[in-house]
């Protein structure tokens, strides 16, 4: 087992150009080197997990009287996307899900490998549609009960893919959660990476991807290497990393780092990827990245008076008496519809106007990445607001369920508990929607003077114009009066 004491780098292993590397950290560093770091990180999250399903079944109706509802989604979003801003993709290193997993692989072990035709995002990009669309259609924010079920559903569609396939291919193929951390977590700050090269090339095991195994016996595997196929030397962004640090663990030369990077950098180049191979390329996650940046507009939407307009508008003039119906076409327009003319549009100019020898396709793919910066900003004003106003909101709600137990360890529930006004998040909201067209317009920028045969400056101004239009939207979405949910009126 890998000695877990402070290590002091000799000259050779200095970590790269001196950035920030969590991992050297005297006390956060040896901690999470720790083999039982990740354990000890979701145990404390199942525990809550748990208590959120059964309070969502037999607690309250009133979501926001029930952990389930407001745990989940005002301040467990709320977390998630700060966290994704200061640090990196934590919340997938401390997932709940696979502790479960864990212990059903003591009983069954994985047969089969993932199918080939499915190894890419778009069984997950579908789930994550579905749930962004069963969030709205079921009202899941108000329905303690119904959201207890998604709790419960998630953790059986983990449990039974990682029960039947080996590797992660519930976090790689499935996960919709999963796969929105992964596109913000390219815009986040920290990622895992080699420390030196040099050593890489001089290591004949390979343990960061093949797993460290029993001297003794070969085919015994002490310690697990990457198990979402990221060779560390060869790895290059957050994409995919769940942040297990399994190949930390499994490293002999303790040269893997959590390193200090410039936010959005992975974006800006076009490298072949272990594991995932050109950005470029890849059309699935280009999609990814695309309802990541349009779904971020359409939940807000979701939550402003105006699309109770422009519903009753569309169900009269379509003749449409579900809701089911009403919605669906208006998950169609802004999902579909709206980034093929918008996207299509600027690669349009981008062939004829600024000369790209390229296919429109080709175009689209390569500059939609440019887009995650500005979703990001989107989801991150959205969440922050909700969690801000709501962030006190979990006290009388665990006062009251520890009453109701006959425990009021923590005495009378103080429902007046809750958090900051909304009109002083406003500044915020319009700081995360700036600092993610700025970082859109960086990658923009970036990605046009790397365009072979094309001018660059109006390669820019394409997609730079795409970006300000997007932005002005989200700022039109966050000066509008957004629903209260999870939050006890006047709370």
């Amino acid at each position: 087992m890998k000695n877990t004491a402070i290590y002091s780098p000799g000259p050779h292993e200095q970590s790269i150009s001196g950035a920030f590397d969590l991992l050297r950290i005297p006390v956060v560093g040896r901690f999470l080197q720790w083999r039982h770091a990740r354990t000890t990180l979701q145990i404390p999250l199942l525990l809550i997990a748990i208590v959120m399903i059964l309070h969502g079944f037999l607690g309250p109706s009133l979501a926001p009287r029930n952990l389930a509802t407001t745990l989940g989604w005002v301040h467990f979003r709320g977390a998630l996307v700060l966290t994704l801003l200061l640090a990196g993709n934590f919340f997938c290193m401390g997932c709940p899900l696979l502790l479960p997993r864990e212990l059903a692989r003591r009983l069954f072990k994985p047969r089969w490998n993932w199918p080939r035709q499915l190894r890419n995002k778009w069984l997950s990009i579908a789930l994550f549609v579905l749930i962004l669309f069963t969030y709205e259609l079921f009202d899941l924010w108000a329905s303690p009960w119904a959201t207890a079920w998604v709790i419960v559903a998630y953790f059986g569609g983990a449990l039974a893919v990682d029960a039947l396939f080996k590797h992660a291919s519930f976090c790689k193929f499935v996960c919709p959660i999963g796969q929105f951390n992964f596109a913000a977590s390219t815009i986040s700050p920290l990622e895992i990476k080699v420390r030196q090269l040099d050593l890489c090339t001089q290591c004949k095991t390979k343990d960061c991807i093949r797993g460290r195994r029993n001297e003794s016996r070969p085919v015994e595997i002490t310690q697990r290497g990457c198990e979402l196929a990221l060779f560390q030397p060869l790895k290059a962004g957050n994409m995919d990393c769940t942040f297990c640090l399994d190949c930390v663990h499994a490293c002999p030369h303790d040269n893997i780092g959590i390193i200090a990077r410039t936010p959005a950098s992975e974006l800006m180049t076009d490298p072949r990827r272990s594991g995932i191979g050109f950005f470029s390329r890849r059309k699935d996650i280009s999609a990814l990245v695309i309802v990541f940046t349009f779904g971020a507009l359409l939940n807000a939407f979701g939550m402003v008076s105006p699309v109770y307009v422009f519903q009753a508008w569309l169900a009269r003039k379509m003749h449409l008496s579900h809701e089911a119906a009403t919605l669906g076409i208006l998950f169609a327009l802004l999902l579909i519809v709206e980034p093929l003319l918008l996207l299509g549009a600027a690669a349009w100019l981008t062939r004829q106007w600024a000369h790209s020898p390229k296919r429109w396709l080709q175009i689209v793919v390569r500059y939609s990445y440019a887009l995650a910066p500005l979703g990001f900003g989107v989801w991150l004003a959205h969440y922050s607001f909700h969690f801000l106003t709501g962030l006190l909101t979990f006290v009388p709600v665990a006062q009251s369920a520890l009453a109701s137990i006959g425990l009021p360890l923590l005495g009378s529930p103080r429902w007046g508990m809750g958090g900051v006004a909304p009109g002083a998040i406003y500044p915020l909201e319009l700081g995360f929607l700036s600092l993610g067209l700025l970082g859109s317009l960086l990658v923009t920028y970036r990605l046009s003077i790397q365009e072979p045969g094309a001018r660059p400056v109006r390669v820019f101004i394409s997609w730079g114009a795409l970006c300000i239009l997007l932005t002005l939207s989200a700022f039109w979405l966050m000066s509008q009066p957004m629903e209260m949910r999870g939050a006890l009126p006047g709370g």
